[in-house]
């Protein structure tokens, strides 16, 4: 047996094989087989949580999505970032014949075939995305969103120098290459506390022989995480939500009003002004964001005419309400669920299906208010100042 990317721990009685794999490797899981085949441990752990684990073995999984469930627990962003992820996987999939999670797929049916004990050890992609989100403020999820819808654009295709790269990368980390750069921080929620968790998890798998298939990315990081504890509890919550935040959306919305209030007590012509500043830079961004993402006419209309209003009131978002109405408008059929998997391979793929169609007005929608928001608060203030 080949023991090349394989790394062996003996800890507290136990022997750990950890099998550094890449993620867009056919090798990568014709040694997973060998090995479990070979070692016939009583567990095989394996990086995926519960969620990832449902799309690799239910493929009618998205059939059961409620779109506007979606849309008002505020996942949609979340949800676009599984798709782009996965899109980004099967793109290399398609370039390289290359079926994305091979050797994690493999490891769960040689799980099966040889009686081991099946653990999902990596933390659940939610709280990662949730911890990322929380690290970034308000321009770095601009900017992350921006580069989410890069992403679905860019069709350019992977030298064989630059998939040799990829093998090496945690997957996550290497669609987020080029934001991580920017935000060397985001390092701690995408890999070290991923470390954490997964050595955790299989240190604390049962029996005394466990095998983990995991990224080659992490192995350096779990050989030296598995020799501490770690509270897998405090590595699953979601960040604390700060006051600041919150008295902040209240406090600029507030403001806004009341500059315009005084500004149309004093000065009633150069109110108005200020008053058709705000409504017609976040109308204008917010319908260009709907218009982007080819929503309904009446779509269009609803990010117009609410993105003013919603841009004062930190509970709603011009984006939920473009997207609640594009899905009454155009309500996606059984067939646009089904079709998922294959229409996040392109550009069309992502702007012809209603599902994807909806998430993209969402998202697009929001940008376009954030932006109007910040020109207009910004204009307003302008004007102000002008007529003291």
């Amino acid at each position: 047996m080949v023991e090349e990317n394989i790394t062996r721990i003996c800890l507290d009685g136990k022997e750990l094989i950890l099998i550094g794999t890449a993620h867009i490797s056919k090798q990568s899981a014709e040694q997973v087989k060998e090995v479990i085949e070979f070692e016939r441990p009583d567990s095989v752990c394996i990086e995926l949580d519960e969620q990832r684990y449902q799309s690799i073995t239910a493929g009618d999984q998205w059939k059961q999505m409620d779109i506007f469930k979606v849309i008002k627990e505020k996942k949609a962003t979340f949800l676009l970032m599984n798709l782009s992820i996965s899109s980004f996987q099967k793109r290399l999939a398609k370039q390289f014949g290359i079926k994305p999670g091979q050797e994690m797929i493999q490891g769960i049916e040689s799980a099966k075939e040889t009686g081991a004990n099946l653990v999902l050890a990596d933390r659940n992609i939610q709280t990662t995305f949730s911890r990322i989100w929380h690290g970034i403020g308000l321009w770095g999820k601009v900017n992350l969103l921006l580069q989410i819808v890069y992403s679905i654009f860019s069709e350019e295709s992977i030298s064989e120098e630059e998939l040799e790269k990829l093998k090496s990368q945690d997957m996550l980390n290497s669609m987020l290459n080029d934001f991580t750069l920017s935000y060397p921080q985001l390092k701690i929620p995408l890999i070290d506390e991923r470390d954490q968790y997964l050595a955790q998890k299989i240190k604390e798998a049962s029996g005394n022989k466990v095998i983990a298939v995991v990224g080659a990315a992490h192995v350096p990081g779990i050989k030296e995480e598995i020799k501490k504890e770690h509270d897998l509890v405090a590595l699953s919550q979601l960040p604390t939500k700060s006051k600041a935040p919150k008295v902040i959306a209240w406090a600029i919305p507030l403001l806004i009003l009341g500059i315009i209030g005084y500004t149309i007590y004093a000065n009633p012509s150069a109110g108005f002004e200020q008053t058709m500043n705000w409504v017609l830079w976040n109308s204008l961004f917010s319908a260009i964001g709907a218009t982007i993402a080819l929503g309904h006419p009446l779509t269009i209309i609803t990010a117009l005419v609410i993105a003013p209003l919603s841009s004062l009131n930190p509970l709603m978002a011009a984006g939920w309400f473009a997207g609640i109405a594009q899905a009454y408008l155009r309500r996606p059929m059984v067939e646009d669920f089904q079709n998922l998997s294959e229409d996040v391979l392109t550009v069309k793929g992502f702007w012809r299906n209603k599902v994807t169609r909806i998430l993209l007005i969402v998202v697009l929608t929001n940008l376009g208010s954030t932006l109007g928001t910040v020109i207009g608060g910004a204009n307003v203030v302008r004007l102000f100042i002008e007529n003291l």
